[in-house]
């Protein structure tokens, strides 16, 4: 996974860096985003009509390892699991193709992405740092929510908290184009919806979740049986913008299922994996590449140097 050539990218890559650690301060060995998670392993099946979208490897595979993550919101790696901000929740899956070749899929529970561009991502984040309890309004956060609508509908979109990991559909933020063996070509997002279906907390209910709720449940939850995820893709249609994650496609357009993945074991060394893998929010694999999204080069940058970081870190050890 390599950085991009465009040294504008990495600039960018490494201000926004900069930001989450003004926001979330320092925490050496954790990612700067999504910092507190659990992995686990299973396996993907192909389902029989995703050869119909894409002649990716995992797809004309009988079945492929798995190893995914799920993850809370912010850089605090001890944020409580009823803590609103710890919403939206994360959910990366690596299907491993072959020793050190990998395609993943890098997902939250909210449908969308606040902005168009990374810029814009920066600017957010610089407005909601100089936004504190003291300022008087209008806050900087409250004047760019004012005037950016996309990133106002995220912000008021409901994020409630699940029962389980679980119960919990994930989305892919950006579009990507699917290319079948006979060369057809079609854009797509994915959503992971959750064979157990969408479940969750009354909000008294959630304001009293043990700090770490969701990763015990879950941990006992796929002790007992597996977890199961389908994953589908949406189809885009004539005239749908697929380079903008804050546009929506209608519901109605069609949903392809992909397959299913099978989560039943959790990592032993979970915290010492975590460090070390990188999520690529890049394909990179054939049968399915990047769209034109300003967001991709720019989350697979910071992804990359936010990992050399942490690789490079002696881990603080989670009280």
């Amino acid at each position: 996974m390599p950085l991009p050539n465009d040294e504008r990218v990495v600039d960018l890559a490494n201000r926004l860096l900069a930001q989450f650690d003004t926001l979330f301060g320092l925490h050496p060995g954790f990612r700067a985003a999504h910092a507190k998670g659990l992995m686990l392993t299973g396996v993907f099946t192909p389902s029989a009509q995703a050869a119909s979208l894409t002649n990716a490897p995992h797809i004309t595979r009988s079945s492929t390892p798995v190893t995914a993550r799920f993850s809370n919101s912010t850089g605090l790696p001890l944020i409580p699991d009823s803590a609103p901000d710890a919403n939206p929740r994360g959910l990366a899956i690596r299907f491993d193709l072959a020793e050190h070749v990998h395609t993943d899929i890098v997902s939250h529970s909210t449908n969308g992405f606040p902005t168009h561009t990374a810029d814009e991502f920066l600017e957010l984040l610089q407005a909601i740092g100089a936004s504190g309890p003291d300022v008087p309004s209008p806050k900087p956060v409250e004047l760019f929510l004012g005037s950016h609508p996309a990133a106002l509908a995220f912000v008021q979109a409901p994020k409630p908290f699940p029962i389980s990991l679980a119960t919990e559909s994930y989305f892919a933020v950006t579009a990507f184009e699917f290319t079948n063996a006979q060369g057809e070509k079609k854009f797509g997002r994915y959503r992971i919806l959750p064979e157990a279906g969408d479940q969750f907390f009354s909000a008294e209910d959630a304001a009293n979740l043990a700090p770490n709720y969701h990763y015990e449940e879950i941990t006992e939850r796929v002790a007992k049986a597996p977890v199961r995820f389908k994953i589908f893709v949406q189809v885009a249609g004539p005239g749908d913008v697929v380079d903008n994650a804050t546009i929506h496609w209608p519901e109605t357009r069609p949903l392809v299922e992909l397959g299913v993945v099978e989560l039943n074991a959790v990592v032993p060394d979970s915290l010492a994996q975590q460090k070390h893998i990188i999520f690529d929010p890049i394909p990179r694999c054939e049968g399915i590449e990047a769209s034109a999204d300003p967001l991709l080069e720019l989350r697979a940058a910071i992804y990359l140097i936010s990992g050399r970081r942490r690789r490079a870190a002696q881990m603080e050890q989670p009280a």
